[in-house]
């Protein structure tokens, strides 16, 4: 463990770092018993999910309007947040859809016609490595960034 902390400048800068990074892989849980593996895309200040409109996962998250998100390992964790912002037919989210390509390794809107794009806009963004970091980790709170 490093005895010194990462600034909370320096937190958010590797934290958009990882979200913009290519393939963002996370486990997504929604307000019933699912956690998922999902892979996500960062656009625009917003977490994009692509899943099957009629999986658990989709329904839950439809019904509650929230998520919380896990990414990365547990020595260097980003736990976000989320609340649904809407849900967009892959095959009319056309910049969305750009901007999930772009990111990924895959292309939800070849996937047909019962796929979705989950749009997801954070509430609270926390980011820790060690027990040295867990206070100050709150790097978002109410959709904005502290300062």
């Amino acid at each position: 463990m490093s005895d010194v902390a990462r600034s909370r400048e320096q937190r958010k800068a590797d934290t958009l770092a990882r979200l913009a990074a290519p393939v963002l892989d996370a486990w997504v849980a929604t307000d019933g018993p699912y956690l998922v593996p999902l892979t996500l895309a960062w656009f625009e200040e917003r977490l994009i999910a692509a899943t099957d409109g009629a999986s658990p996962t989709a329904k839950s998250l439809i019904s509650t309007g929230r998520a919380r998100i896990g990414i990365g390992p547990t020595r260097d964790v980003i736990m976000i947040d989320a609340v649904l912002e809407r849900r967009l037919p892959v095959g009319e989210a056309h910049e969305v859809g750009e901007a999930y390509a772009a990111q990924n390794d895959w292309d939800p809107r070849t996937a047909g016609p019962d796929y979705v794009f989950l749009v997801l806009r954070p509430t609270r963004i926390q980011a820790w490595r060690e027990a040295n970091e867990i206070p100050g980790r709150t790097l978002m709170r109410d959709s904005t960034w502290l300062p």
